[in-house]
Order: structure tokens, then sequence, then C-alpha cells
């Protein structure tokens, strides 16, 4: 829309942005009719006879659109200071776009992977400068936003694939969506291991000594002037298991608290 504004009013400088935000306000807006939106839109665009007697109005037709008959000559040099993209690289780039393509329409939208980060290169630059051309055709045949969407996405994938980038599989994002989030799984490790010690402490108190359960003592008392062979060390393991069961009460509720908020944010 803001090529064809160009090329109507080249003396008006709007940016793209500014152009579909005015457009939007009409639309909204309801200053004009139907019937004067319908004869705007004919003062503007060229009727289909018209079209047909300039040529062929197919989204493949070169003659009307110059970049795609840029992409087409080959090899094309991008920019001065950009590497050259010769011809098998334009050609394998191209197929690369419409295996995308096909993929991408097939793919639900929750599917879809991430697309990781391109680092900015003058080559990188020319790979996109390339391929944006052969984007012309597949958006003159969209027939509405959800398949141009479809589009852009597509031509996403294919430019980080060109790069070498790693695409998760399809369906990755559901998956990663039922995973455990990470401070779930931290505070889950530390009642584990809290379990684990209550367990060791409760049998050393019970009378078992083995080479085992005693480094696990000794550990639980590393850095405290508590030593194992003093009268009330029964008692001293007693505090501690209860302090333990304390923590992971603790933890328990500060799990419970971060999941109500999360499911609220969500």
């Amino acid at each position: 829309m803001h090529c064809f504004f160009a090329e109507l009013e080249p003396s008006i400088d709007v940016t793209e942005q500014n152009l579909a935000d005015r457009v939007r306000y009409i639309m909204r807006s309801k200053i004009f009719d139907d019937a004067e939106l319908e004869r705007l839109r004919r003062q503007g665009i060229p009727s289909s006879n018209e079209s047909t007697m300039a040529g062929d109005a197919a989204p493949h037709s070169t003659d009307k659109h110059p970049h795609v008959k840029a992409a087409m000559n080959l090899p094309v040099v991008v920019d001065s200071n950009d590497d050259e993209i010769v011809s098998h690289e334009l050609k394998q780039m191209r197929s690369i776009l419409e295996e995308a393509i096909l993929e991408t329409r097939s793919t639900p939208l929750e599917n879809r992977p991430r697309l990781p980060r391109i680092p900015l290169s003058k080559r990188n630059r020319a790979v996109v400068r390339a391929l944006n051309p052969m984007l012309v055709t597949y958006l003159e045949a969209s027939r509405d936003l959800c398949e141009t969407d479809s589009i852009l996405f597509a031509a996403a994938v294919a430019v980080s694939r060109i790069f070498g980038a790693k695409l998760p599989m399809a369906g990755r994002a559901t998956t990663q969506s039922n995973a455990i989030p990470a401070w779930r799984k931290r505070i889950e490790d530390r009642i584990a291991k809290a379990r684990a010690l209550i367990g060791r402490l409760t049998s050393f108190r019970s009378g078992n000594n083995r080479p085992r359960i005693m480094r696990t003592v000794r550990m639980a008392f590393a850095g405290t002037n508590i030593s194992l062979s003093q009268p009330d060390i029964t008692q001293k393991l007693t505090e501690r298991i209860d302090d333990l069961k304390q923590k992971i009460a603790a933890w328990g509720e500060a799990d419970s608290m971060i999941f109500r908020g999360s499911r609220r944010f969500n």
C-alpha cells in the first residue's frame, strides 16, 4: 500500500505506519460511506479491463514488478559493500523459501518454532535483500492477513535456515508450555534434599551408625560447634529435624504463592 501511495502521490512524504494508521482511522470513523469508498477505490486503482489490456495481471508477471525481474537476473550484487550472491545461491535460497512456505502453511500457529536472533552483518543483510523481491509474488497472491503472516514467518524461517541457525522442531512451543518451570524445579529439589536429610538424621537418632549415615550427619552439623559425641546430641538432632520440617513447609508455601501469582498473571 505504501509503494502504491508513493506512485500516486510522490510529493507527499508519509511513513508506512502513518499511512496504515490513517486508513484505519478512515475505516473506523465512517467518514465516507460505502459508495464514496468504492468511488475513491475506482479512482485510485485501475479497473480489471485496463489491467488486462496493459498485460497479464498474474502474480508471476515480471514486467509489472521490476523487483521480481531483478531477482531473476543472475548473478546479483545487492550492495557494493556486500558479498556477491551468485546464481546457484539465489536458486538455493528460492528453494528454501518455497519449502518453508509450504511447511508453515500446514503448521498450526501454536506449533511454530521460536525464531533465533540473527547477528547483523554485511552478508546477512545481502541475503535478506535478495529474499525480499522473491516475496512479492507470494504476497500479491495472498488472500487474507493470516496467509500474509504465514508467508512472512516462512521467510524468517528461510533466512534462519540459510544462515545455519538451529530451529526447534515443530510442536516445541507446546512442549515448553507444559514443562516444569525452573523456579518450581529448584524448590522441589530443595524439598527432596531436606526430606532425604531428615531420613538420615532420624535413622541416626534411632541408633543406625553406618558409615554413610554418619557421613551425612557430620555434613548436616558442619560449621557448628556440635559434636556427635556430646551428651545432648539427641536433642540437637531433634532440633535440626524440626528446623528442616519448617523449611519444607515454608518452601511448599512459597511454591503455592508463586504458582498462584503466575496463574493470575497468565
